[in-house]
């Protein structure tokens, strides 16, 4: 069976892994996001010789943050800002001498669901990656779908606030992503949100802290109104959602009662797609990223 080594580029850590044809995962590991553009194709290189001589891989499936091209070309700001506006699958290729195909990260991850998750056999679904922000990808008639200018899926600059008087504009990637609950715990505790994590903030609030137990609580509203809207305008069959947070126990529990708040305010018609958590958490990208290669060479 044929094996491919993927890549998830992210902001914080670099993951790599074999995968083969049918989604088996060997050789997993991660190192700490590299500073620099030259470093990262020093590691991928090295990484690259030391995986040939225990396995062999047919190709490099990419997993990146950012718009990319059919090209493998990432366009405009990415949260690797080494990589903005460079031929990244041309570099990569000419580094390893491999075949390469690069995929926008949130659209590898509904792949991943698509192939061998919670997608299989849709035809219209989407999914919502959160994190620092917010991410996602429509699957309309079975398949990914970019949009007219790849922009399709990026739900996180969707307008949750607007002020005519102030042009005041909030999205929702500022107010429902984990980074709003620690700038929020932060700004009301009058510290800096660099000394706040979100898995701590979730512990003080197990442990009674009152402003840390507010900020969740309106982190999981806002998140259940902007899936509110996204259930208006496709009307999917089913809405997956992914990204660390997603993988807490109390996370669906705590999301449907906020999307029954959400319904009873509105007092109209309710949707009745399906909201649920990924399949894959952690190796959703590379598992999706792998499935973009297969369809790319096929």
């Amino acid at each position: 069976m044929k094996q491919y080594l993927a890549f998830d580029f992210g902001g914080t850590y670099i993951k790599y892994a074999v995968i083969d044809e049918e989604a088996n995962i060997s050789l997993e590991d991660k190192i700490p996001t590299p500073d620099h553009l030259q470093d990262l194709l020093d590691f991928i290189q090295q990484t690259v010789q030391q995986v040939k001589q225990k396995k062999e891989i047919k190709g490099l499936a990419i997993s990146c943050p950012g718009t990319i091209t059919a090209d493998g070309e990432v366009q405009g700001t990415s949260a690797i800002p080494y990589l903005h506006d460079i031929a990244l699958k041309k570099v990569l290729h000419e580094a390893t001498d491999m075949p390469v195909a690069v995929e926008n990260d949130a659209n590898c991850a509904a792949l991943a669901e698509l192939w061998k998750g919670g997608a299989v056999g849709l035809q219209d679904a989407l999914v919502i990656v959160i994190g620092t922000g917010i991410g996602g990808a429509i699957i309309s008639n079975g398949a990914l779908y970019r949009g007219a200018h790849l922009y399709g899926g990026e739900f996180g600059y969707a307008i949750l606030f607007a002020d005519p008087k102030t042009k005041r504009i909030d999205y929702w990637s500022q107010m429902g992503s984990t980074s709003a609950i620690v700038r929020k715990v932060a700004e009301q505790k009058g510290i800096s949100a660099n000394s706040l994590s979100g898995e701590q903030i979730f512990s003080m609030a197990n442990n009674g802290d009152e402003i840390c137990q507010q900020a969740i609580e309106e982190f999981y509203f806002v998140l259940a109104t902007g899936i509110y809207n996204l259930q208006h305008m496709y009307d999917p069959e089913l809405i997956l959602i992914g990204g660390g947070i997603s993988a807490r126990q109390d996370f669906m529990s705590s999301l449907s009662t906020s999307i029954q708040d959400v319904q009873q305010s509105m007092g109209i018609g309710n949707p009745h797609g399906k909201v649920t958590t990924c399949t894959f958490l952690q190796q959703a990208n590379l598992i999706g990223a792998t499935y973009h290669f297969l369809q790319s060479k096929s």
